[in-house]
């Protein structure tokens, strides 16, 4: 029994040794396995997805630096390209082909008729009175009235305003080289718009008033020194009573007044509108002294012109401005009880 015993003992000492000899030799196997998977799958990875993330990095940092540069160094570099440059992308000036065409042609068409129905001679001059004293009139018109008269200045008046208008013709043509050739048609555009408006009101500020010319009172005064009495005398052409204003004054400060703004919107840091504006004072001057010295107008006359041309060519420039989303002149409708009406704004 005890040798039946010591059998079964050692049989299950060497089935035990022989478990945990396989479970080594699994433990061994098993083992070495996960330890060379771990460092392949790292391995292959790891260079993978190290130079591939800073690779991103890298490029994605200067991608936005580049264009951060270059967008803050745009704004200062404009300003050198050219003085006038910036100015031209905040005032640029527009026509409508409708609404400036229409105005055109109508104030076109209203001073040619006036000026046409003016030089019948249908319309009959104011008379001077026979009791009237020149000393009534205003202290700076004395001298009209007591000047010899010039023939040559009505000719030199006449040449100064050819000189204007010649100047609105080559600003224009100088505008296109410039900005464009849209940019010619429109300066065109203003520039007639500006000559015939001033035309119009002239002609119509003519008829209103009918002042006698200086001349008219100095040929008066040489009637009476020959003997006519004063009462029978009498001016019977119809130019002779259109002194107030001056028209001739009046075109040449439209032209130049026109020029000048363009001068100032276009190259505010130059010389050029400073010469324009020079030239233009002087050039209006030199035609009002000539007109007076001519006998065809009272300095007034020849301050009321330039007065009035002057703020015709700023006006109709200004209004053709589009540096605003809104245009500088808007009719609008605007609801009322029982009805609606009209609104009219502007944009100074």
């Amino acid at each position: 029994m005890r040798s039946i015993g010591r059998r079964h003992a050692a049989r299950e000492v060497r089935a035990s040794r022989r478990w945990a000899a396989a479970l080594a030799v699994v433990a061994v196997l098993a083992v070495p396995c996960p330890a060379i998977a771990e460092p392949e799958t790292p391995a292959k990875a790891d260079p993978k997805a190290e130079p591939e993330t800073p690779a991103k990095a890298e490029s994605e940092t200067p991608a936005k630096a580049e264009p951060e540069t270059p967008a803050k160094a745009d704004p200062k570099a404009d300003p050198k390209t050219g003085g006038e440059e910036p100015s031209e992308q905040r005032i640029k000036f527009g026509a409508d082909p409708v609404g400036d065409g229409a105005l055109l042609l109508g104030a076109l068409g209203f001073a040619s008729l006036s000026e046409a129905f003016l030089s019948t001679g249908e319309l009959r001059p104011q008379q001077i009175d026979a009791t009237f004293d020149t000393k009534n009139l205003l202290p700076l018109d004395h001298a009209a009235v007591q000047q010899t008269v010039d023939p040559k200045a009505d000719p030199r008046s006449t040449a100064g305003v050819y000189i204007a208008f010649g100047f609105a013709a080559v600003d224009s043509v100088l505008s296109g080289f410039r900005y464009g050739r849209e940019a010619a048609i429109v300066d065109a555009i203003m520039y007639s718009e500006a000559v015939v408006i001033s035309w119009g009101l002239t002609n119509m500020v003519k008829v209103a008033f009918r002042r006698p010319r200086p001349i008219a009172y100095i040929e008066r005064e040489h009637a009476i020194e020959a003997g006519q009495d004063p009462a029978t005398y009498n001016n019977t052409s119809t130019d002779s009573a259109l002194s107030f204003y001056s028209g001739h004054t009046a075109f040449t400060a439209t032209i130049s007044a026109s020029a000048t703004y363009l001068a100032f919107a276009r190259s505010p840091h130059t010389a050029r509108p400073w010469i324009t504006l020079a030239g233009g004072v002087v050039l209006t001057t030199f035609v009002g002294v000539e007109r007076v010295r001519s006998g065809a107008h009272f300095p007034t006359d020849v301050i009321a012109g330039a007065l009035a041309g002057a703020g015709i060519g700023m006006l109709v420039v200004h209004l053709h401005r589009q540096e605003a989303t809104r245009p500088p002149v808007w009719v609008g409708a605007m609801p009322l009880e029982g009805g609606g009406g009209l609104t009219l704004g502007g944009l100074f």
